[in-house]
């Protein structure tokens, strides 16, 4: 069986003035999407100076409104850089990234699934 790689998240550095700020992106297709029975996900963060949370966010809707989402996968960082990479395993139709964080860069989320 084929697997994907998306990047569900690009480069975002915050401002530098200690204020809390939100990012969520996109949403992109997960395992039941494509109705793929073992629902194993992986997602990479990277990241530089980091300070806040990185989260990916999923639905089991196939037309998600804003209730439909929530949290599957989380990494809390202070003034960190370098890269985690973490599984989870769901038949989530879509997947995305939130993030919440106070100083540092987003160098990417990464999605294997």
């Amino acid at each position: 069986m084929s697997s994907n790689s998306e990047i569900i998240l690009s480069a975002n550095t915050h401002p530098g003035d200690s204020t809390q700020t939100f990012i969520t992106g996109e949403q992109f297709k997960g395992d039941g999407y494509y109705g793929r029975s073992d629902g194993l996900h992986t997602v990479q963060y990277n990241y530089t100076g980091f300070t806040g949370t990185l989260k990916v966010e999923a639905t089991l809707a196939t037309t998600p409104g804003t209730a439909d989402w929530f949290h599957v996968d989380s990494v809390v960082l202070s003034n960190d850089t370098g890269s985690t990479i973490n599984n989870f395993t769901g038949n989530y139709i879509w997947l995305r990234a939130h993030v919440s964080y106070t100083d540092g860069t987003i160098n990417s989320i990464v999605m294997n699934h």
